[in-house]
């Protein structure tokens, strides 16, 4: 510690914010069911989340080690490489969030990480090949697996209970689902922390080698686990509630058993990549979760326009924190000046955004007030197709459905 320069602990510090942002950003991915349907109250579901990604942070160091040991070369990569880096990260994160967009934290750091490394020191600084194997065909993969294991619990599940008629026993199986959603909520969240919070934590060991401080190839020290973990669960508790009311709208029409169905699946993918290293993104896995659950239910629909725009901001997030962070880079080239004016342009850039937020405010006390949209073309053609049960129509789609109600419990739609 005591070998620590101002601009390390500049980037350390850095780090700690864009774990902070990772925390808000994605609290959607565990939360967004519980609250919508009113399985827990904002506040409480937040306070838990916050309390497993604290927990989650000290299961593993895989991932961590993927990142600052893996993607980049560590010999001559400067300090300042990594603060660029995390200006791009964070930038994005923000700019997603103002806007609601569930797009990918993890992806953003990477793109940030390799536009800066290759502004610095040129494409040769990159590892292609961990690029592909653990960024890349995660990506791609992660949805992909949630969402079919999802699918197949879900179908799974109504089969189970498709010969339930008494009241007695659906009020039962309701009320065993939502606790088996806050139960999954949890798991998510654990998984969450074991995931994200390890690329903080791979970020600033990168930053500890290249400033000297630690030998390359050198394990988190305890200190940055426990402070990549408390800030990642300090932006939980603080709520993304922006994107917790897109995930909790617009998405797909599930009910508690798709809900259930959806986060213990993402969850078990999520853990599983974890343990080998895989740096996949929590929010393409939770969406591609929720996404199967909804298309295993007869009569489910997924709402292809939102879903849309999250897959254009995950194609979008690389490539953007990437030309942020090589331009953050080009700057902090120039010398102290330059990372000074990085600096200004990073805390102008954050409360510009925080700002606008302002103009239309979104808490845990307005997060359930969503404002409808219209179903697609594509929507409204597949319910005309393969319409819902009894009940649950086209219409449904638009509206978020609150705490659950006294009759027939388990075909209520709980909306994520």
């Amino acid at each position: 510690m005591e070998h620590i320069t101002l601009l390390l602990a500049i980037v350390v510090v850095t780090a700690l914010v864009f774990d902070f942002t990772n925390g808000f950003h994605d609290t959607a991915n565990a939360m967004a069911t519980t609250i919508s349907t009113g399985a827990l109250k904002p506040k409480t579901a937040v306070a838990m989340s916050a309390v497993l990604n604290l927990v989650g942070a000290f299961l593993s160091v895989e991932v961590a080690k993927t990142i600052s040991g893996g993607i980049v070369n560590e010999d001559g990569l400067r300090t300042e490489v990594i603060f660029a880096a995390l200006v791009g990260a964070i930038l994005w994160n923000l700019l997603t969030w103002l806007v609601g967009l569930p797009s990918s934290s993890s992806h953003a750091l990477f793109g940030g990480l390799i536009g800066a490394a290759v502004m610095s020191a040129g494409w040769s600084s990159i590892n292609g090949g961990t690029v592909v194997t653990k960024v890349l065909l995660p990506a791609i993969a992660a949805p992909l697996v949630a969402g079919v294991a999802a699918l197949l619990a879900t179908k799974l599940t109504y089969r189970l209970n498709r010969k339930i008629t008494d009241e007695a026993q659906l009020a039962s199986t309701a009320k065993g689902y939502r606790a088996g959603q806050i139960a999954s909520a949890g798991l998510v969240s654990l998984a969450h922390g074991t995931n994200d919070a390890q690329k903080t934590m791979g970020i600033i060991t990168l930053a500890l080698v290249t400033g000297g401080v630690l030998a390359p190839g050198s394990n988190p020290p305890v200190w940055v686990i426990a402070s990549a973990g408390i800030a990642i669960a300090l932006g939980t508790y603080l709520g993304g509630w922006r994107i917790i009311r897109t995930m909790g709208s617009g998405l797909t029409d599930l009910r508690p058993p798709q809900g259930f169905a959806a986060q213990t699946s993402a969850a078990t993918v999520i853990l599983a990549s974890s343990h080998l290293g895989f740096s996949l993104s929590t929010t393409q896995s939770c969406s591609g979760a929720v996404m199967g659950a909804g298309l295993g239910r007869a009569g489910g629909v997924v709402r292809w326009s939102t879903a849309t725009r999250m897959f254009v901001a995950w194609g979008l997030t690389l490539p953007a924190a990437g030309l942020v962070g090589a331009g953050a880079e080009f700057l902090t080239k120039q010398g102290p000046w330059g990372v000074a004016v990085v600096a200004v342009l990073l805390v102008a850039g954050s409360g510009a955004i925080w700002l606008l937020s302002r103009r239309k405010p979104v808490d845990h006390t307005n997060v359930n007030a969503a404002e409808g949209e219209p179903a697609g073309v594509v929507t409204t053609a597949i319910a005309a197709v393969s319409p819902p049960p009894a009940g649950v129509g086209v219409a449904g789609l638009k509206t978020t459905i609150h705490a659950p109600a006294a009759e027939t419990p388990v075909d209520r739609p709980a909306t994520v």
